[in-house]
């Protein structure tokens, strides 16, 4: 479509290798994304059981390659697109330090490769893998520019490796649980779609054919509703354990995890959100309360 109306945008000039070229398409730091496979691990309390750690760990290699291989054939996708963009310009595909052909097949075999070590983990695992790539395909296709289905797909991702990482771990996780991520989930990509709406908000500025139906107020009040959903979720799932004689470190976590939460939404309504593993990366309340909730987190796991 952008193809047919000329507005490709010019590409960048060439400074990669061709080897860092391939690492920057596979988007190793969007991999934290996938660490949410050993958490639900974690929250079932089977971190700690015989072979558990090594199938968790294996299922969190092959997610990373689901995951890379899935975002190189995005990026040939939305090459022309990208291009037009103020920061996605710089992608390897966009800039032309990437082939198309060359991408394709980087993301096919990184997506076969990740099928494959899933499959060998677990037949139920490699059938989870299987929907988490249909369901990020069909969002690239078509998801994408329907309004509402959008978030649900983007929300979509995260609890499918959710359920990825029970899967492995051959454990039962909890409603709450489940709910924590899915609602955690949609206010990332509310947060996405509101940053992008602010940024296409300038005039000319490109913008995806779905943000025409969204609006600010609308963004925002399902921003904070996900917030306040996932914080109750989580309080619930917090206190689903039955306390002991010892220190009850699940409750404490509620004290970082609402942080974090309040934080991301602080940050999303003053305009940022649209890439949310940067926004962890360089916010330096963010990593503090990230890294109090991993040190309880593991605490209670290790108490278990």
């Amino acid at each position: 479509m952008l193809e047919a109306a000329g507005l490709t945008g010019p590409t960048v000039q060439s400074s990669r290798s061709f080897a860092r070229a391939l690492v920057s398409t596979a988007r190793p730091r969007q991999w934290v994304k996938n660490a949410l496979l050993v958490a639900a691990a974690g929250a079932a309390g089977a971190l700690g059981h015989d072979d558990v750690p090594g199938r968790v760990a294996a299922a969190c290699i092959a997610f990373c390659l689901l995951s890379s291989g899935l975002y190189a054939v995005n990026d040939v996708r939305d090459a022309a697109e990208d291009r037009l963009h103020p920061r996605k310009r710089f992608r390897p595909v966009a800039a032309g330090e990437l082939a198309p052909w060359v991408a394709v097949t980087f993301g096919a075999g990184a997506i076969a490769t990740g099928l494959a070590a899933c499959l060998l983990i677990s037949p139920l695992l490699g059938l989870v893998a299987l929907g988490y790539v249909a369901l990020t395909l069909s969002y690239t296709l078509v998801w994408r520019h329907v309004v509402v289905f959008d978030i649900v797909a983007i929300a979509g991702g995260f609890v499918l490796r959710a359920i990825a990482g029970g899967v492995s771990a051959d454990v039962p996780l909890s409603v709450w649980f489940i709910a924590v991520v899915t609602l955690a989930a949609v206010l990332v990509a509310t947060g996405k779609r509101r940053a992008e709406l602010l940024r296409a908000g300038g005039q000319n500025a490109p913008r995806r054919r779905v943000l025409a139906y969204y609006t600010d107020a609308g963004l925002q009040s399902l921003l904070l509703l996900s917030a306040v959903g996932a914080l109750i979720a989580y309080y619930l799932w917090a206190f689903e354990a039955q306390v002991g004689a010892g220190i009850p470190w699940r409750v404490l976590t509620i004290l970082p995890f609402t942080v974090a939460i309040a934080r991301y939404v602080l940050l999303v309504r003053s305009g940022d959100g649209e890439a949310p593993e940067e926004m962890l990366f360089r916010d330096r309340p963010l990593q503090l309360a990230s890294v109090l909730w991993l040190a309880l987190f593991a605490l209670e796991v290790n108490a278990g």
